[in-house]
């Protein structure tokens, strides 16, 4: 399989609500496509780099200007393609790994599609549904959240999670358990919010019995995050400081967390994503899939991902009008506490080309 080019695709998607975290607002997507064009078939990608750096040190405008001039110039010289091929041909970029991971996701994507092969089988999940979390952005006052969460768990969510930022944890953390009770699969997220100087006030988050808390500290802070691990009865888990295999192992091994949330554009890819998967797995170390409040082409993968055995706890795998009243695909719909794995070949879903047109904000067309 031979690539003939790739289309970069900008389309801007509003959010059914603003969603708030420790780091900023988001009201819309500035949604990043990659199309990958082949001699056997086409094939979809979706970068999850925000429109700002503020989640990681990568955006959208960033991750267009380097698949344009370095990432899919080196793949479309490569030669005959197949799903390892995108990995070894940009490996000479550093970093970058949200851009990798929506190329390789295109390309992956197009070699499926022609083999008529679903990436979830091709990823080895055992499971054709998956159970769905939501996580719920901070809110200006308590009993707006309360209501937000009984609106979620009327819906079917089987796990909630908070996100919180210093003065936003305890007290509204302590409101929930209260309105919803013990039996809640609850957990919290501080994306970085906190130092270890905080750690006498989030061991006040043990009384909780909490599944996890999400990336207390710094990204680069694994051994802050070890110390921490070991003055807490919560669970430590990492989010942004899991980079690949690698990372989450030596995290683990560390003792910086005992759960990793994985998320394939944060690692560079589904193929790391599979291996950061089949290390932990040998671990006995929990899994779950988190999101980046993707379309559906992003959230399409993430179920196939999210349906591999060692992802033993919900993830961020919400149904599409969690955050979109239009998706870009035919909508992902909660059943039962369940999102359904797509069975179709590739990614299992296409754009509709209507809802594209509308929402597309400019199209670029890279080669060589």
């Amino acid at each position: 399989m031979k690539l003939a080019g790739v289309e970069l695709r900008r389309v801007a998607l509003p959010l059914v609500t603003p969603f708030r975290t420790s780091f900023g607002v988001e009201r819309h997507r500035d949604v990043l496509l990659v199309r990958a064009v082949t001699d056997d078939a086409d094939g979809w990608g979706e970068c999850v780099a925000a429109a700002e750096p503020r989640y990681s040190s990568e955006y959208a405008d960033g991750a267009a200007d380097v698949l344009r001039r370095f990432l899919v110039p080196a793949v479309a010289v490569a030669g005959d393609l197949d799903p390892g091929a995108v990995g070894a041909a940009t490996a000479f970029v550093k970093g970058h790994r949200m851009a990798k991971a929506a190329l390789e996701l295109a390309v992956l994507d197009a070699w499926l599609r022609a083999r008529d092969q679903p990436l979830a089988g091709y990823l080895g999940a055992t499971r054709d549904r998956v159970p769905a979390g939501v996580s719920v952005g901070i809110m200006d006052t308590v009993p707006e959240l309360l209501d937000a969460v009984a609106g979620y768990l009327d819906q079917g969510y089987l796990r909630i999670k908070l996100k919180i930022e210093p003065g936003w944890d305890l007290g509204p953390v302590a409101a929930v358990r209260e309105r919803f009770g013990d039996d809640l699969l609850l957990q919290v997220d501080a994306n970085a919010a906190y130092t270890l100087a905080d750690a006498d006030h989030l061991a006040g988050l043990d009384r909780f019995g909490l599944l996890l808390v999400e990336q207390p500290l710094a990204e680069d802070d694994l051994v802050g995050h070890a110390e921490l691990a070991a003055r807490l009865a919560t669970p430590v888990c990492l989010d942004e400081s899991i980079t690949s295999a690698k990372a989450a192992v030596d995290a683990v091994d560390l003792g910086a967390c005992r759960i990793v949330n994985v998320k394939a554009g944060r690692v560079g890819g589904y193929l790391e994503a599979r291996r950061l998967h089949d290390a932990c797995r040998e671990r006995r170390v929990p899994l779950w899939c988190g999101g980046m409040l993707e379309t559906g082409i992003g959230r399409a993968a993430n179920v196939a991902l999210a349906a591999l055995p060692g992802f033993t706890l919900p993830g961020d795998t919400s149904a599409s009008d969690r955050y979109y009243r239009q998706d870009l695909t035919a909508p992902f719909v909660l059943q039962g506490g369940h999102l359904e794995v797509p069975t179709g070949p590739g990614i299992g879903v296409e754009p509709l080309p209507e809802v594209l047109e509308e929402l597309t904000t400019s199209v670029e067309w890279v080669t060589s």
